[in-house]
This record gives structure tokens, sequence and C-alpha cells, in this order.
């Protein structure tokens, strides 16, 4: 495989010059109805079949905060299933925001 090929494919993973492989971090914002349904403890219930890292908590505001590290291709099916397992009719609105990797997580875990 050419180095071509390789920056082919880190362009279409959506960020120039990094690999496939690469950790990511995925922070979503959720609003709608998504306290006091049991939106969090779906999500980790979820993240339990994906191999990511990060946690959920609701905020003061009423939204909740989705925060969770691993391969792309992984977050965003971790994402995908989010909405799958019926959560979405709970969502009104979905903010999501990409980064590197920190870490600093320990599995997946429900921030109170």
């Amino acid at each position: 495989m050419g180095f071509g090929f390789i920056s082919f494919m880190a362009q279409a993973a959506g960020k120039p010059g990094t690999t496939l492989n690469e950790r990511r971090r995925m922070q979503i914002l959720y609003s709608g109805r998504v306290q006091g349904v049991g939106f969090r403890y779906a999500v980790r219930t979820l993240a339990a079949g994906y191999e990511v890292t990060g946690a959920v908590r609701n905020l003061a505001d009423g939204r909740v905060e989705l925060t969770a590290e691993g391969q792309k291709k992984e977050l965003e099916a971790f994402r995908d299933a989010i909405h799958e397992a019926g959560l979405a009719a709970n969502i009104r609105k979905e903010e999501a925001h990409w980064d590197e990797a920190r870490g600093g997580f320990n599995g997946f875990a429900i921030e109170r």
C-alpha cells in the first residue's frame, strides 16, 4: 500500500494527516426529553457493545452530555446505535464535536 492510499484514507476518515486507527474523542450534547427517562442508563448499556470508553452525564440546563473515545468508525457505530435503540424519539437536537483522544477514561460510566 503506497503513501498516497494512506493519505487518501486519512482524508476519508475526516482529518488530513491522521490514520484510520487513531483514537478520537466524540462529544455529543443531546437536548429534548433526555433527562428522567433512562437515557443515560440506556447509553451506558449500549456502550458495553462497542470498543469505547467515556461517560454520560446530565447537565443543569436539561441536556445530556456524552463524551466517548475510541476508533472513529466505532464511535460512529455507537452513535448510530443510540438512535436505533429507540432513543431518537427523545432527542430534539444533537450537537457533535470531534477532537483528538485525551485518555483519562476507565470503561464507560454515568457521571453525576
